[in-house]
């Protein structure tokens, strides 16, 4: 049977007891905290309890800084799990470093016509984000049909000498700047089967979402809110279950406006973030784009670590035994 071990699909024996797994996987031993299906495992059970198939389990232990939490996106492996958008800056060089101050690895970019006549020494953006150090990510914005959004990804196939990997986003309309869900399940399905690596932005609607995964999509990008108005994750139940329901990567795209945003869609155990208004529109880019770094890090711990229960009443730190009043 199928159970998820960190993410990442493993095949095991029926009635295997979460002690298998950790015995599987060389970690019996080992200073390890297990969570099964976002609860809290204590070590005493797992021999006694047996998985399920579907169960997911979150496996976690101490690490010292620089340690490896890395995901993956079409079979490449990231450290980095906060992605930039490259639209709205001042200039190249602002774009250059608040980039660089991210710690981003993946970059978004825009595939609009060439400025015919255009001076052959004027910096081009792929001159600051170069392929050989980013991934970079073509994206279908400003695309209001299927037939734009695929038309798009082949140029941008081409540009970019076969690169595969693309964010797909089909809008209703340009107050809203919403998804249109429907073309863009049509732009997908053609994408998917011309061989593309789709990274997919949509509403957060838990259904469309899990849609969109079926039809092979390698990521699932919900907004928080409406593009570039920074109103932060306006649905956040509706978000945890697309992460709950997933088995591919889910990164929170659009609606970002500060660190605590980023933040917030970590501890919901989103893989990542992206964004770029929050950054580029913010009175110092480079420091924001600084701080955003440091939430989705802090998120990530927060997660991993995993919170404690919420209570309706007080709980007192320091115990009352040996009071002396």
């Amino acid at each position: 049977m199928i159970i998820y071990v960190n993410g990442s699909e493993r095949e095991i024996a029926e009635n295997s007891t979460v002690f298998d797994v950790v015995t599987k996987l060389e970690l019996q031993g080992k200073k390890i905290a297990i969570e099964l299906n976002q609860e809290i495992l204590p070590f005493q059970s797992f021999e006694t309890h047996s998985l399920q198939a579907n169960d997911k389990l979150e496996i976690v232990h101490a690490i010292g800084g620089g340690q490896d939490d890395s995901f993956v996106i079409a079979g490449k492996s990231y450290q980095s799990r906060l992605l930039v958008g490259t639209g709205k800056y001042k200039d190249l060089e602002g774009t250059r470093l608040a980039i660089e101050a991210s710690g981003a690895e993946i970059v978004t970019v825009a595939i609009r016509r060439t400025n015919i006549g255009q001076n052959a020494n004027e910096a081009n953006l792929l001159d600051v984000i170069s392929p050989d150090k980013y991934t970079i990510l073509p994206n279908t914005a400003g695309c209001y049909t299927a037939e734009e959004a695929v038309r798009t990804c082949r140029l941008a196939r081409e540009l970019l000498g076969g690169h595969n990997l693309v964010k797909l986003e089909v809008l209703a309309d340009q107050k809203t700047l919403f998804p249109n869900v429907v073309e863009t399940y049509i732009a997908a399905e053609i994408l998917v089967r011309e061989g593309f690596q789709v990274m997919v932005y949509t509403n957060d609607d838990p259904i469309a979402a899990k849609r969109l995964e079926d039809m092979g999509c390698v990521a699932v990008m919900p907004l928080a809110a409406p593009i570039g108005s920074g109103l932060g994750i306006r649905n956040p139940y509706n978000i945890l279950t697309i992460v709950e329901n997933a088995n591919v990567p889910i990164l929170v795209d659009a609606g970002v406006g500060t660190a605590s945003d980023a933040a917030m869609a970590m501890e919901l155990g989103c893989a990542g973030v992206l964004m770029n208004t929050a950054i580029a529109e913010a009175k110092h880019p480079i420091l924001m784009a600084s701080a955003m770094r440091k939430g989705i890090e802090a998120g990530r711990e927060a997660f991993l670590a995993g919170r404690m229960p919420r209570k309706r009443f007080a709980s007192a730190s320091s115990p009352i035994d040996g009071l002396f009043f």
